[in-house]
């Protein structure tokens, strides 16, 4: 069976390594998944937040925004998955690695299929 997935590739793995190994990974695995766009992730350093916020709307916040409840988030990098998470989505983003162990334990919940993750929050 195959669930649809929001993709946000971590900026240094876009940068460096691209995505072509984690792409068939997803393809092999059934993820139907369409990059989100890239935003910045340094977000914490003072003085950056406004504009990693305004960053992150202007690809990767409305994207996650706008997926559907029973697709997946997916974020391999931390800063990533704390950007979707704080930016007022109502998401929470798995690692891939996540994602596959999530689905060898059987059916994913049909909405908001992170919450089968135990992971506590990043807030």
């Amino acid at each position: 069976m195959s669930r649809a997935a929001t993709v946000r590739t971590h900026c240094h793995q876009h940068a460096v390594l691209k995505g072509d190994a984690d792409r068939e990974l997803m393809r092999r695995s059934g993820l139907d998944a369409g990059c989100c766009g890239l935003a910045g992730n340094f977000g914490f350093e003072r003085g950056h937040y406004e504009l990693s916020m305004k960053i992150g709307e202007q690809g990767v916040l409305p994207a996650v925004r706008d997926t559907a409840p029973g697709a997946l988030v997916l974020a391999d990098g931390f800063s990533c998955r704390t950007q979707i998470e704080q930016g007022g989505t109502g998401r929470r983003a798995l690692h891939l690695a996540e994602a596959l162990a999530l689905g060898l334990d059987g059916p994913l919940p049909a909405h908001h299929p992170e919450r089968a993750a135990d992971r506590p929050s990043t807030r």
